[in-house]
């Protein structure tokens, strides 16, 4: 007896390990087809579904991860479809034998002995319910069993499970049904769609939800019954109402999503918020709608969380189905012109090299760099102003002012280094006109850089998955510098300031900057403080410029709205000075430190160290006869009959503006005109034209060429000469013109002084 046993068991033992060798040899041969196509699904930071799209094959089939399948979804399944599903290898031969007995008891199929396993494997590869059908689910399902643990074949059962029509998986239905998470379902909710697959035809969620009801109160009975979940759980789920429907899949943030999807391809979890991304659409569509009227047809706006330096919010269009302009552009990373916007990185730049504070004293004048003339946006002057008024008026010669003595690669190489793209790839052919807006940047790009002012000067690139750490950083400016550009953004007394602000005491206090293009083709307005940072554009995707369009009145009402509800009644603070940050007495006609004769002062920021500590001297003691007529140099003074006077230092530039304006001002006497020493640095400047530069004239309605000269502030007449033949005497601050021959033109100036300065110009005449 006992041999028998021994070879009973030898027999059994190559039996099972001959079995195990033709299942390898069939897995090798006839290999596992488990490459599932899903939806791609991009969700925001707390798992909520933003968006979601269809499978090449036309399925909502959205991924249902492992720590979405909640411990009531999973119990519930198990119970009503597997109770042995922890326990098998795929194949439950119990339940085989009982639904092969059944079968043959009753001479037809009354009982089905499917795992979920063998279920998967049917979902999988579809066929026709026979047999031999049964025998490929039974061999796959111990592929599955070989391959995957058994959270992983429940994970790919929820994936796979149909719900009617195009829908497969329980997250497809929980959103499209329920329009939740599948973690968020409850207990009713969840044994609704456990009971909807077995029969999708008349159990169809939304259209036999009576029917489905009642399916559901039974298994929820027989839950209780069998201890699965408590009375009082299954009484107020059996109470709740089921009034589903069939919905739209979430289209929230599509620019992004789309983005997400052709670099993630599969589920996506961004930073994003659905609340405030709900919030900013909402208010981008309704502003956008009122500036129809008015031709500016889009917007698009990017919100970052100052903190964490993640995108909050992301609006590429106003309409992503408009096709008035393009609604499916993404204006965030659509390349634009800047307008005055980088105006505040560069003055942050030119307060660390110690060129200037904010109450340095500028000139707002006609200026001409190489025969670039720039316009302030008003087409007006200022004559002297401070730095922070310029900031703060956005006026552009003393920007380019700046730009030109910081140099303009500077700015560019910043600007590089926080990934400008565009302005990378042509930093070469940029110019002065850089900082007014001359160069191609983005929504995204801008509002990086705008958030480096609210985090301190640094750079931060912003992150867009869930997850992820700051991938770069840069310290563009001290926290000094940044400090004092953020006081200047963000006082209140500003043109740029939308009507009626004031009056909602609860409104976040923020700093700002807008930005008209060339044209008026883009209006900016981006805003930040501690919490966010808000960028807003507004125009058309056609490029056509719109004449009110303007950062100011366009862009800014809605930055104002946004932040108004995103970060309403903030009890923040606001940034505090940097211990590496002063405060001293300038004077206020120059904004350096108060000299013998300065009577004038006011408090201003300045870093101890590398802000410029020059004493003021913008006043000279002048010899004078009594009548304050003629003026003396040291050469000339007369042995007695005059006298000492303290007269204000008046730049010839500024001589001309305020001749041009009008202004009174204290002139210099003239110099003794019995002096007969001459001194060649006081020579008249020709500012126009332009020394080297070659112009072009229209043959058939010439256009004659303004000759303007900066003299000292005694000169009364100037002289000038063409190709040195005399052309006529003039006031030393008259425009005059001329219409020069074509080929080399010399022209020259002498003051009443016999001082002289000579430049030469090419002209050439062509048709235009």
């Amino acid at each position: 007896m006992r041999p028998r046993l021994i070879s009973f068991a030898k027999y059994t033992a190559l039996t099972a390990v001959a079995l195990f060798l033709l299942f390898l040899l069939l897995n090798l041969c006839f290999p596992l087809h488990d490459n599932i196509q899903y939806s791609t699904v991009v969700t925001d930071k707390k798992g909520n579904v933003l968006h979601a799209f269809l499978t090449p094959d036309q399925k909502w089939r959205m991924k249902t991860e492992l720590r979405e399948i909640s411990p009531t979804l999973k119990k519930t399944l198990v119970y009503k479809e597997d109770k042995f599903f922890y326990y098998h290898p795929g194949v439950n031969p119990i339940a085989i034998g009982r639904a092969a007995f059944m079968n043959l008891f009753h001479l037809k199929r009354t009982s089905g002995a499917s795992t979920i396993t063998m279920q998967v494997a049917r979902m999988m590869e579809p066929r026709h319910r026979t047999y031999v059908s049964k025998v490929i689910e039974m061999f796959r399902a111990f592929q599955l069993e070989w391959r995957y643990s058994k959270d992983e074949i429940l994970q790919l059962y929820f994936n796979l499970v149909p719900y009617g029509s195009n829908i497969e998986g329980v997250k497809s239905a929980s959103v499209l049904f329920f329009q939740k998470p599948p973690q968020k379902l409850s207990l009713a909710e969840v044994t609704a769609l456990s009971i909807v697959p077995n029969r999708p035809s008349s159990l169809r969620m939304g259209g036999h939800n009576d029917v489905i009801v009642q399916e559901r109160n039974k298994w929820l009975k027989r839950f209780e019954d069998d201890g699965l979940f408590s009375h009082k759980d299954v009484a107020d789920a059996m109470d709740e109402p089921l009034t589903v429907s069939r919905h739209s899949s979430p289209a929230f943030a599509p620019h992004l999503s789309l983005r997400m999807k052709r670099e993630y391809k599969e589920n996506v979890q961004t930073t994003l918020d659905l609340n405030m991304q709900m919030k900013v659409e909402k208010l981008v569509a309704d502003y956008s709608q009122t500036q129809q009227i008015r031709g500016i047809k889009n917007a698009a706006v990017i919100v970052i969380d100052n903190r964490s330096h993640e995108v909050v919010a992301y609006v590429g269009s106003a309409d992503w189905h408009s096709t008035a302009d393009g609604g499916q552009v993404d204006g965030i990373r659509a390349i634009r012109q800047p307008g005055s916007t980088l105006k505040p990185l560069l003055y942050g730049l030119c307060i660390d090299k110690g060129m200037i504070t904010p109450k340095t004293v500028m000139y707002d004048v006609p200026i001409n760099i190489g025969g670039y003339t720039p316009e302030n946006f008003d087409q007006k002057f200022n004559g002297y102003v401070t730095m922070e008024y310029a900031l703060a008026n956005s006026l552009n010669i003393p920007a380019v002012k700046c730009l030109n003595e910081l140099g303009k690669e500077r700015l560019i190489g910043k600007l590089i280094e926080t990934d400008f793209k565009q302005v990378k790839k042509d930093q070469n052919k940029l110019g002065l006109s850089v900082i007014l807006g001359g160069c191609g940047v983005t929504l995204e790009e801008m509002a990086a850089l705008y958030s480096s002012f609210g985090c301190g000067g640094i750079y931060y690139k912003p992150i867009y998955i869930k997850g992820d750490t700051v991938s770069k950083r840069v310290q563009l400016l001290s926290p000094s510098a940044n400090f004092m550009i953020n006081e200047i953004l963000s006082n209140p007394a500003r043109p740029e300031l939308p009507f009626s602000w004031e009056s909602s005491e609860h409104t976040p206090r923020i700093a700002w900057k807008t930005g008209t293009s060339y044209g008026r083709k883009d209006a900016w307005s981006i805003g930040f403080n501690h919490d966010y940072t808000v960028a807003v554009w507004l125009g058309n995707f056609s490029g056509q410029g719109v004449s009110d369009l303007s950062g100011a009145n366009t862009a800014t009402p809605l930055l104002f709205k946004i932040f108004n509800s995103i970060d309403y009644n903030s009890t923040q603070d606001w940034y505090r000075m940097p211990k590496a940050c002063g405060i001293r007495l300038v004077c206020t006609e120059t904004g350096m430190l108060p000299g013998d004769k300065c009577t004038n002062t006011q408090m201003d920021y300045f870093i101890p160290g590398i802000s410029p500590n020059k004493v003021c001297d913008n006043y000279q003691e002048i010899a004078v006869d009594p009548r304050e007529q003629i003026s003396y140099c040291r050469y000339c003074m007369p042995d007695n009959g005059y006298k000492k006077k303290y007269y204000r230092i008046v730049p010839p530039e500024m001589q001309r503006f305020f001749e041009d304006k009008r202004v009174d001002y204290e002139h210099v006497p003239p110099h003794n005109p019995e002096c007969d020493r001459v001194f060649r640095a006081d020579a008249p400047r020709i500012s126009y034209p332009v020394n080297g530069i070659e112009y072009f004239i229209d043959k058939n309605n010439p256009e004659p060429l303004q000759l303007i000269c900066q003299v000292t502030n005694d000169v009364k007449d100037v002289y000038w000469y063409v190709n040195d033949k005399f052309y006529r005497k003039a006031p030393a601050r008259e425009k005059i013109f001329v219409v020069p021959s074509e080929g080399t033109v010399k022209l020259s100036c002498t003051d009443d002084k016999g001082r002289n300065s000579n430049i030469r110009i090419k002209v050439r005449y062509v048709k235009i």
